[in-house]
Order: structure tokens, then C-alpha cells, then sequence
């Protein structure tokens, strides 16, 4: 009778445990849909003035102009080329990270390099964004004899910064993830340390790369603080690697305060929150693609 209570009792428990999980997973989707839902209805108003084609793709972003215009192609111009850049920088220097960290670091630094990575994941945005104006900006202003060292090259570097935890991070455990047997394998085929990290571990944890490439992507596309410091703020198509611009985050941030609640700017800003939403969607819709594309013919591959 005891044993059958506390069986009673210990399954109670566990529908008790599965239910709570249960609620709070249904609350955090329900948050992010009314999210989504704010978003859209104050965004989507905006094309009963202008077509989807010309929010697009029009070249000048003058919202406050007498027509006002709405054009967001310089702002999805010039958020691509900050993250095209950024990734240049943050992905060799993410992935050799881990696989040193992972594969041919001793221990005690091994432990050193994971804590100065971990730091630099807390680090502010706005520290990241201050160290840009002050120190970096006028470097490459007298460095290379510019009118401003605030540019889309200041901007890449600094989100470089930050995605480089995120991809090391997410590949160093993708490395570890890989069974001891492969490694066995290649070593007794005669295959020495490097050839075994080359050939056999990068490809065998492709899957847990690439997603940490495109998890940098999002996160370096996403950023706010950091472009609206050292970007430059100009809303036109850059020209050069060295021209100031302005992405869409930054954009909404300088903007949103200035704009007439359920204005014609207000709903521009909105729908730009739509596009950049959609983008970083696509981003994390291809890393589950490519991370479960790869776990499946991974092993097939190797």
C-alpha cells in the first residue's frame, strides 16, 4: 500500500513538473506571437502609401520630406555590408579559435582562451560602440586619410568582436561532439594531428559550423548599439568599404523617437523591423537546414 502511494504520489509529481514545463513553453510562444502580431499591425499600414516594391527598393530615405519618401534599399545595403564584412573577419578567426581550443591547446591554456572568450561575449554593446569612436575611428580617419573613421570597415570590426564568441563557442562544441572513434580511425590510417583536424573533425562536425557561421550572421546583423555608434549614420548606397552608412537598426533607434505616433514614418520604421525580422528568420532557417542537412549525410561524407 506505502509503495503504491509513493508511486501515486511520484507520478503526480511528474504530471505536476510536465505541465508547468508545458505552460511556460506555451507562454514564451504566445509572448514572441504577440510580438509579431504588434509588429506587423503597426508595419504592415505603411503600404496603403507605397508599394512593397518601392519600400524596397527605393534609393532615398527622406521620411520626414514633404512627399516623404521611404525607400530602404541604402538601409538593407549597408546592414549586408557591415555583416558581409564582419563575417570576413569573425568566421577564420571563430573557427580557428575552437579548433585550437578544442583540438591542440594544452590544458591550463585551453582554460585561459575559453575565459577570455567568454569574457568578451559579456562585454557591452555600447563599450564595443565607444571604443569604435574613440580609438578606432580616428585611427583609420589618420591612417588612411579619410573625412571619417566612421565607416562600414569601424562598424565590421567591431561586430567581428562580437560574433566571434558565438561562432567559437557553438563550433568548439560541435568539435568536442565528434566521436573519439573517427579521430581513432584516422590516426591508425597513418593520418598525422593536423590532417586528422583538416579531414576528418572539420568535416564531421560540419553540421554544429555552419550553424555557428550563420548564428554570428543573425547576431551581427541584429546589432543596434553598436552601428548607430560608428556606422556613420548616412542613409545612402556606399560606394567604398571606407563610405559611412546607415543599417536598419541604427536607423530605427535614431529614428523612433522622433517619429509622430502611427505616422507615416512611424509605420516605415515598423515595417523596416518587419524586413529585418524576415532576414534574420531566413538566417536561422538555414542554419537548421544546413545543421540538419549535414547530420544526416554527414557520416556518409566522411
Amino acid at each position: 500500500m506505502k509503495n503504491r502511494k509513493h508511486s501515486l504520489t511520484k507520478h503526480a509529481k511528474e504530471i505536476a513538473i510536465r505541465n508547468l514545463f508545458g505552460f511556460f513553453a506555451f507562454l514564451s510562444v504566445l509572448l514572441l506571437g504577440l510580438i509579431l502580431v504588434f509588429l506587423f499591425r503597426e508595419g504592415l499600414p505603411l503600404f496603403k502609401q507605397i508599394s512593397v516594391v518601392d519600400f524596397l527598393f527605393g534609393t532615398a530615405w527622406y521620411p520626414t520630406y514633404d512627399p516623404p519618401e521611404y525607400g530602404i534599399w541604402p538601409l538593407i545595403v549597408g546592414s549586408l555590408a557591415i555583416t558581409f564584412f564582419a563575417c570576413l573577419i569573425a568566421v577564420p578567426l571563430g573557427l580557428l579559435s575552437a579548433v585550437y581550443i578544442a583540438e591542440i591547446a594544452p590544458a591550463g591554456i585551453k582554460e585561459i582562451l575559453k575565459s577570455i572568450i567568454e569574457l568578451l561575449a559579456g562585454l557591452p554593446s555600447v563599450v564595443l560602440g565607444f571604443f569604435g569612436m574613440v580609438i578606432v575611428g580616428p585611427w583609420l580617419q589618420e591612417t588612411f586619410d579619410l573625412p571619417t573613421g566612421l565607416n562600414i570597415i569601424n562598424a565590421a570590426v567591431m561586430l567581428a568582436i562580437m560574433a566571434i564568441p558565438t561562432i567559437s563557442s557553438i563550433s568548439e562544441d560541435a568539435l568536442y561532439a565528434v566521436p573519439r572513434e573517427f579521430k581513432e580511425a584516422s590516426y591508425a590510417l597513418g593520418a598525422t594531428k593536423y590532417e586528422t583536424i583538416i579531414r576528418v573533425i572539420i568535416p564531421a562536425a560540419l553540421s554544429g559550423v555552419s550553424t555557428a557561421v550563420i548564428l554570428g550572421m543573425a547576431r551581427a546583423i541584429g546589432e543596434t548599439m553598436v552601428v548607430l555608434m560608428v556606422a556613420g549614420g548616412a542613409a545612402a548606397i556606399p560606394e567604398g568599404i571606407f563610405d559611412a552608412v546607415r543599417p536598419m537598426t541604427a536607423s530605427i533607434a535614431a529614428e523612433m523617437g522622433e517619429a509622430p505616433f502611427r505616422s507615416g514614418h512611424y509605420h516605415a520604421l515598423f515595417a523596416t523591423g518587419i524586413v529585418l525580422f524576415m532576414i534574420t528568420l531566413a538566417f536561422n532557417l538555414i542554419a537548421d537546414y544546413i545543421s540538419n542537412r549535414f547530420r544526416e549525410t554527414g557520416s556518409g561524407t566522411l
